[in-house]
């Protein structure tokens, strides 16, 4: 099993929380972002991933992209510890709270968006914190106000870190990197801290891998 990654790519480090909480192992190649103009855009790594993004898995002769589509993937073959509840409506809501961070917050503050912002309207690193801080935030605060609506547990959607946990996290690292205020989603920050004392969320951050800089 092979993982293409990048150390601050956030769907990246989701795999890893991932692979770390269900004990897999992997060989990891590190695919630059900005080096060169971008590791991922060379006509090798598109030949693995058209879309030329990370992440990529290459399991069994196949290759996986998309980290929504991996983590399923992985949740299917690998079932235990599960990441996903038992109860048909729980796993809804857990899918649910994890497509605010994958879908609506994710896109617009990726590399590519941000590099889009500068290349063509001119914005520095003020205004592409600004926009982050904008769209990030309004995100969270929809993820905490989910979280509001359940009984009060150790993590999101029970005692046990889960699917949850796996998009929350870094997401946000991404928010502590954008300076994004965050003081009013208590119960974001106390999970961030339950799980900063786990060793498969503690080994997976950006700041721990062979490739961080």
């Amino acid at each position: 099993m092979r993982f293409h990654g990048y150390f601050r790519s956030s769907s990246s480090y989701r795999c890893r929380i991932a692979f770390n909480l269900k004990g897999i192992e992997y060989d990891f190649v590190s695919v630059h972002l900005v080096k060169g103009g971008g590791q991922q855009k060379t006509a090798e790594y598109r030949a693995l991933n058209p879309q030329a993004l990370v992440p990529a898995l290459e399991v069994g002769g196949q290759v996986l992209t998309q980290s929504p589509a991996i983590l399923e993937w992985l949740e299917e073959t690998y079932p235990e510890p599960r990441l996903l509840p038992a109860d048909a409506m729980e796993r809804a809501a857990v899918r649910a709270f994890c497509n605010v961070i994958a879908c609506e917050i994710h896109p617009l503050q990726n590399l590519r968006t941000l590099q889009y912002l500068e290349a063509n309207y001119a914005q520095g690193l003020e205004g592409k914190e600004a926009w982050c801080q904008r769209w990030i935030g309004d995100g969270l605060a929809a993820c905490e106000a989910l979280l509001a609506k359940r009984p009060a547990t150790r993590f999101a959607f029970g005692d046990a870190p889960g699917m949850a946990e796996i998009y929350l996290i870094p997401q946000m690292f991404s928010a502590q990197r954008f300076k994004v205020d965050t003081s009013a989603m208590p119960r974001l920050r106390a999970i961030a801290e339950a799980c900063a004392e786990l060793p498969a969320f503690a080994d997976a951050h950006p700041s721990k891998q062979p490739d961080a800089e």
